[in-house]
């Protein structure tokens, strides 16, 4: 038997194992997932300790709680491998930034929407910032002309996620892919 976690240690739930169950009476799943039934605690431990294995309390909220026949350390290391291939499929969304002027030329602007492009297809968001200096505050209509001609140069890849909006001296814009 396997004498109990450290629970400074312990990363996962938190899982009572052996001396640590507190039921009178549990009921009892073996080591090769036959039912056992009801026991009394100590008889549970009886027959975990006759087989050399743990018994671990996985159903602690039903009634009796639902004790499995287990070695415990391999319990947690098939768990820890189930958080990690978990993990690995997991793709994390970026939303990536782009800061525009309203005079911003051609080919500048062409370079940029370039980049928004790239980002797209790589999966990221993307959030487009025109900022105004001065009397550029005026002529705000140019910097949202600029932006809904952005929109349209990628509405094949790209949902509007938040509309072109001023807030200060800043007009932004969320695009995120499409799927």
């Amino acid at each position: 038997m396997q004498t109990p976690p450290d629970p400074r240690k312990s990363a996962g739930p938190k899982l009572r194992i052996n001396r640590m169950i507190r039921a009178r009476e549990v009921r009892v799943i073996g080591s090769e997932g036959e039912h056992l039934g009801v026991l009394p605690l100590e008889e549970a431990f009886a027959v975990a300790g006759g087989q050399g294995l743990d018994l671990v309390e996985v159903s602690p909220d039903a009634e009796p709680p639902v004790c499995k026949i287990i070695d415990y350390g391999k319990f947690r290391y098939m768990q820890d491998k189930r958080g990690r291939e978990a993990k690995k499929k997991q793709r994390v969304i970026q939303v990536k930034e782009i800061r525009m002027r309203p005079k911003t030329e051609e080919n500048d602007y062409l370079v940029k929407s370039r980049q928004i492009r790239r980002f797209l297809e790589e999966g990221n968001k993307a959030k487009v910032s025109m900022r105004f200096r001065g009397r550029e505050h005026e002529h705000a209509d140019l910097g949202q002309q600029k932006l809904e001609r952005l929109m349209h140069d990628l509405q094949d890849l790209a949902n509007i996620e938040q509309a072109p909006q001023m807030e200060g001296r800043m007009i932004t814009m969320v695009l995120a892919p499409k799927h």
